[in-house]
């Protein structure tokens, strides 16, 4: 037990160092306000038009909420790139500290990014026409549900940015597979939409099960025209969802610490 509450003390700490690390560098929130902003304004009103109006509107929150929170894993993975880089991994190693406590604090912080980043999206979404028609308990669930996938997701970053040999590969690696993860899914658009093998990926991708499940809990349609989704997982996309967040969780907590300790022994 001591050790328990020495490392989540150790966690918080650093939690709290990267913390001060955005308020001295303010122009670090850019990508994760910036970005989910303008694609709320691009799809809804560019795009909007032609794929449903207000109902598409509603439909997209979702969408731009998951994508969001998974595109924010890029901070873990550039965060800890940059202290590799910088040799603070030799410091903290060289300090009576947890080992955890390093990953526990950077994807602490990256969490707690992740809540201010769904406050500024949620207004966003209000703004453009979006509402939450379900109950508050539901929607607490939904919120509950998204910070699970950003935490989850902060690990997947965690393993990256220890693999990458620098912050220019770091920045690469981060973002360059989520592309198409998060397109292909029904962040956007109905997985129905896509052709045989991508609507068969899409159908089982956490991004569209996240955002079904998203959309199930607030109230929204879970597609603007057509019949709603008859997969698997779009029938059980809250069940569906919490076991892929655990399950990412369960492979990549036990791969970046692995990956640490390697990084923290040379």
């Amino acid at each position: 037990m001591n050790a328990l509450v020495a490392g989540l003390r150790d966690s918080n700490v650093v939690a709290w160092r990267n913390l001060m690390n955005i308020k001295r560098n303010p122009d670090l929130l850019l990508a994760g306000t910036a970005q989910p902003i303008m694609f709320v304004l691009m799809f809804a009103y560019v795009f909007g038009g032609s794929l449903g109006g207000g109902a598409y509107r509603e439909f997209l929150i979702a969408g731009i909420f998951v994508q969001t929170v998974a595109f924010n894993s890029a901070f873990t993975v550039i965060g800890l790139a940059n202290d590799l880089q910088k040799g603070m991994m030799d410091r903290f190693r060289s300090l009576p500290m947890s080992r955890v406590a390093v990953l526990l604090g950077r994807t602490g912080s990256d969490l707690l990014v992740s809540v201010l980043t769904v406050v500024i999206m949620s207004l966003c979404g209000l703004i453009v026409g979006w509402r939450i028609r379900g109950s508050l308990l539901d929607a607490a669930l939904a919120f509950g549900l998204l910070l699970l996938f950003s935490f989850a997701m902060s690990w997947v970053g965690a393993f990256i940015g220890l693999v990458a040999r620098s912050v220019e590969v770091a920045q690469s690696a981060g973002l360059l597979w989520m592309f198409p993860v998060t397109f292909v899914s029904s962040a956007f658009v109905p997985a129905e939409s896509m052709p045989g093998p991508l609507r068969g990926f899409a159908e089982w991708n956490p991004i569209t099960v996240y955002a079904d499940a998203l959309r199930e809990l607030f109230g929204n349609p879970l597609r603007v025209t057509g019949p709603p989704p008859d997969s698997w997982p779009a029938q059980h996309a809250v069940l569906y969802s919490v076991v892929s967040a655990l399950v990412i969780l369960a492979v990549f907590i036990p791969l970046a610490v692995a990956r640490y300790r390697r990084v923290a022994s040379r």
